[in-house]
């Protein structure tokens, strides 16, 4: 037993005991990492020394030392003599570089979407170059975009059910700026917002920079529950609320109508602020009864479009729709903190819009999507089927392993896969695994499935002898 009570003893790092088991240094390296890649602790955070975390623990001092000096490697902490061992201030900024810059890794973690399709970007952009008004590109002007690129934006969102106006829509540079412009504008420090337990990772970041809490919400195969989100606003009197109803980043769930309409009533009794986040970079035209969430709650919804994303994610460019109670407060924000986009960027993007290119390349990526889906399903069919045939990511259910998420990517990224587990995208340790790989990055299908064959083979060798039931969705 440790020889110090810290029952009413303060350290800076408390890692759930629970999760610390055998190797011991190693699962303890991984809590450390997994609690700053978080955000949980940021950077410049001093860390507990090695003898009282070693009593807290009840471990050697030296397996907290190895735990350290592991991190140490992954460039996640560093220590300055004679004060203490701190979290670095870009931590992991090199970590996963070092093998990837120097070898062939195939990359199923970061979701580039097929961004080799380049010849109609860079065709629109030598005709913006040509046009008669490209000096006023290189000038500053409205914050929000030219008047005719918003209403560029504002035509491309009604192929998703998104009927707004130019006075009404706005260019920022990504989707994350928009999340964070609509949280410090719209939301106020310690702000509840209701998310699905698995969510988009960089609004686990933006939320703890901003002070908001994220208040995970149960769901099903048809994404979050109605009812348990009225406990949720019952229980702690949440303000907002963000959605992914198309092909949902991680989990690949489409929200059905009938579920949007359950929601819908939720979110308007309690008058939620709706960020809706569409993730499908396909529009809906033709698509029968579709309705997005902005078209139930005009009034209480900001609709990001990432369609644009889909088309080329080096042009950062992503219109808003809002209604008109948000615009002052969301287009302070876009002045105040700076993150216009590019006016040349902008506008070739509205040249891929207004010539028809736009949804040509959307296409080509749809048919290349789905052939690299029935390539994943041949390999992993006990995976859940996407809410699109043409998902650009895929969600695995892993079994139980011999070892934690973060070693699970570290030893996959030593056998040249890279990929990204699912404690990147929770506010909460849950008790499932799974793996999101993003089935679109891989340069072709040959390096699609290797990697597919080689994770197969991985999980097969380090399934633990324990059986369990796994989630699907």
């Amino acid at each position: 037993m440790p020889t110090n009570s810290f029952e009413h003893f303060y350290l800076s790092w408390t890692p759930d005991k629970s999760r610390i088991k055998r190797p011991y240094y190693l699962a303890l390296a991984n809590a450390l990492e997994a609690d700053i890649v978080s955000g949980k602790l940021s950077s410049g955070t001093k860390l507990p020394p090695q003898r009282e975390l070693a009593d807290y623990l009840d471990l050697n001092f030296t397996t907290v030392t190895q735990a350290y000096n592991l991190c140490r490697e992954r460039n996640l902490i560093y220590g300055v003599t004679g004060r203490g061992t701190f979290v670095a201030a870009m931590p992991g900024n090199n970590y996963s570089r070092k093998i990837s810059q120097t070898q062939d890794v195939i990359e199923l973690g970061l979701l580039r979407g097929f961004d080799r399709i380049k010849a109609p970007i860079i065709e629109a952009s030598k005709n913006v170059l040509t046009k008669g008004y490209i000096e006023e590109l290189y000038s500053y002007t409205d914050a929000a975009g030219h008047l005719h690129q918003r209403a560029a934006g504002a035509h491309w969102m009604k192929q998703m059910d998104v009927c707004t106006d130019s006075e009404h829509t706005a260019i920022f540079s990504g989707a994350q700026n928009i999340i964070s412009a609509a949280m410090l504008s719209l939301f106020k420090i310690g702000d509840k917002i209701a998310i699905d337990e698995y969510t988009y990772s960089n609004l686990l970041g933006t939320a703890h920079l901003s002070h908001i809490r994220l208040i995970p919400v149960r769901g099903d195969a048809d994404g979050m529950m109605p009812d348990e989100l009225e406990y949720r606003c019952k229980k702690d009197g949440i303000n907002g609320i963000f959605l992914m109803p198309n092909c949902a980043n991680p989990t690949t769930c489409t929200i059905p109508e009938n579920r949007k309409d359950e929601l819908s009533e939720v979110i308007a009794r309690y008058g939620l602020i709706l960020i809706e986040d569409d993730n499908t970079g396909i529009p809906q035209t033709g698509a029968g009864n579709y309705h997005s969430m902005f078209f139930r709650l005009p009034e209480q919804t900001i609709y990001i479009c990432n369609s644009t994303m889909a088309l080329c994610n080096g042009l950062r460019v992503a219109f808003a729709a809002f209604p008109e109670n948000f615009r002052v407060p969301l287009l302070n924000a876009l002045f105040h903190l700076n993150i216009k986009t590019s006016s040349l960027d902008a506008e070739i993007m509205t040249e891929l819009i207004l010539s028809g290119k736009a949804a040509k390349i959307l296409e080509q990526k749809a048919e290349l999507a789905c052939e690299r889906n029935r390539i994943f399903d041949r390999y992993f069919p006990e995976a859940a089927k996407p809410g699109t045939p043409a998902a650009f990511f895929r969600w695995l259910p892993l079994p139980e392993m011999t070892m934690d998420e973060m070693e699970i990517e570290h030893q996959l990224l030593l056998r040249k896969v890279s990929v990204y587990c699912s404690y990147r995208f929770t506010v909460t340790r849950g008790p499932y695994s799974f793996m999101r790989l993003a089935i679109s990055s891989p340069p072709d299908t040959t390096q699609l499935e290797k990697g597919c064959s080689i994770i197969r083979d991985f999980i097969k060798e380090n399934q633990s002898d324990a059986t369990d039931s796994r989630k699907t969705f």
